[in-house]
């Protein structure tokens, strides 16, 4: 290596909540590296060790203290989707030193005890709503107050305007330690009509999918559901069906039995896979196939998911899409490289601190423009 070359700078990332593995993928598509996980489901565990080695930890976070707990390395950046069950009680008692009533605590005790240089948290949007926007409000103030302070900026992606083959809403927030200088501005979506990019269609992605070999067996579905489909068009759902058909049935929502549209991203892939929420295939008249859910999460074809249909279906579904997170991963390069210009992040921590969430959202979007 010569003089004049740098050598590439991989940040390292401690994640939890990790799942199989989404969102650490979509940074380490940018050069980052995992260099320590956790989660308490054994099939996604087993799926993230296969792609991204022995580095992740089977156990329940509640176990986990990162203050005492040595084997938990030093890390330049914290990744993890926290849940969302606890969203009722974690407004109760606000700040580090209150006793949260779920999980979300040890996201907190996490980014305490390691100081990184930056966070990633993702969730559902619905976080912007629980408890009347309690939730997210106590959420920012705790994260803020987490020496020596974080600038947090939340935003809510819809994943397809960055590249992902599905119409994804999830909300990112970003906490960067206001002591490195580092003005951190989500990037602008990239993809859609009269963006740089066209939408990358339900149709391009699932081309060639049938010669892949890892989690691509055929769902079984009854008689009933392929006359079912039969009747469904291109990108229409249950409620397609005319109310005079036998096979009509009052009552049921209309995202169920949803079949894709290839000219465009697909609905969102969810975890769940009974009473016709699988998603299914056009034109074919079938469930689609784990693999081609993974291929509309923009999962490259080498991930190989560990477990029965029914276990790969629930990672998939609860994953975060990697090409969705990956824009962010790059836009936060420049704080591990030191390429970028310092500023003084005070005045822009107490200006945010003033505000409210949604105040805090419009203000986020009104950097991006």
């Amino acid at each position: 290596m010569s003089d004049n070359e740098k050598k590439p700078v991989s940040p390292k990332i401690l994640s939890i909540f990790s799942g199989c593995g989404g969102l650490d993928l979509g940074f380490h598509l940018e050069g980052y590296t995992t260099i320590w996980a956790n989660d308490f489901s054994e099939w996604a565990v087993a799926s993230f060790k296969k792609y991204f080695g022995d580095v992740i930890r089977l156990e329940d976070i509640t176990k986990i203290d990162p203050y005492k707990d040595k084997s938990i390395p030093e890390c330049d950046i914290v990744l993890g989707g926290f849940p969302c069950q606890d969203f009722s009680v974690i407004w109760k008692q606000p700040g580090l030193n209150g006793k949260r009533g779920g999980l979300y605590r040890h996201f907190l005790e996490f980014v305490d005890a390691k100081k990184p240089k930056a966070f990633v948290a993702e969730n559902v949007k619905g976080l912007l709503t629980a408890n009347k926007r309690m939730a997210i409000e106590t959420i920012i103030k705790d994260f803020e107050s987490i020496e020596p302070g974080y600038v947090l900026k939340p935003h809510l992606y819809n994943f397809a305007d960055y590249g992902v083959p599905q119409f994804r809403e999830r909300l990112l927030i970003v906490g960067v330690r206001k002591d490195t200088g580092f003005n951190f501005i989500h990037p602008l979506p990239s993809h859609g009509e009269g963006r740089a990019h066209p939408y990358v269609t339900a149709g391009k992605a699932l081309e060639g999918v049938e010669k892949v070999q890892f989690n691509n067996e055929p769902i079984n579905s009854l008689p009933k559901t392929r006359k079912m489909l039969e009747r469904i068009p291109e990108g229409g759902n249950f409620t397609d069906i005319p109310k005079d058909d036998p096979l009509y049935v009052k009552g049921m929502i209309s995202h169920v039995y949803r079949r894709i549209n290839r000219s465009e991203p697909s609905k969102t892939i969810i975890a769940a896979g009974g009473g016709g929420t699988w998603g299914y295939h056009y034109p074919e008249p079938r469930a689609l196939t784990n693999r081609e859910r993974a291929r509309l999460q923009s999962f490259p074809d080498d991930f190989e998911f560990i477990g029965n249909i029914t276990e790969v279906r629930r990672q998939i579904g609860n994953a975060v899409p990697p090409e969705g997170v990956r824009v962010a991963a790059r836009r936060l390069l420049p704080l591990f490289t030191g390429e970028y210009q310092h500023i003084d992040l005070n005045d822009i921590f107490d200006k945010l601190s003033k505000m409210t969430v949604k105040e805090r959202l419009d203000y986020v979007n009104s950097e991006m423009n």
